[in-house]
């Protein structure tokens, strides 16, 4: 069991930073987040996601795809609280990029997913960040982010 630090937030909290809603919400709870450069959370996976329907049949597999999703959005958090704002609907933090990805453990329904995010660098309104899952101190997913501030098109009437 991981103990919660400064920053916590349970389900309700992340929400509020997330635009995110079942099934597309894949963080449950940030253990810690420092607000400056790090951040530590988590992601149950149980049988009941939608995804494991088709991928695969007999035998269930976390989309990689959908792990890398998962520390987006919980980067993404950070870079809220980096960024000294909260999502009022003018602006939308989006995913603006992915290097280096690599995946070296399956993830399979009752393994709880551990994503850890840390800024590397912060330019004009893009962070870029270092991130990586494990499941039981085992690395299943590592790669680096982009994350950008963005205004929200649909906040002024856009499509």
């Amino acid at each position: 069991m991981t103990t919660d630090g400064a920053g916590a937030m349970n389900i309700v909290e992340i929400m509020r930073y997330l635009p995110h809603r079942y099934p597309f919400l894949l963080v449950d709870r940030v253990h810690e987040c420092d607000g400056k450069s790090s951040i530590r959370g988590m992601k149950n996976v149980t049988m009941n996601e939608p995804f494991f329907q088709g991928h695969f049949p007999g035998y269930p597999l976390m989309p990689g795809v959908l792990v890398i999703e998962a520390l987006a959005q919980l980067t993404s958090i950070l870079a809220w609280k980096i960024f000294d704002t909260t999502p009022d609907g003018g602006q939308l933090i989006v995913f603006a990029g992915i290097d280096n990805a690599r995946f070296r453990r399956q993830v399979v329904p009752g393994d709880t997913l551990q994503l850890e995010g840390r800024l590397n660098r912060l330019v004009r309104g893009i962070g870029k960040f270092e991130v990586r899952a494990t499941v039981g101190g085992d690395m299943a997913a590592e790669a680096t982010l982009l994350a950008a501030l963005r205004p929200n098109p649909a906040a002024a009437g856009g499509s």
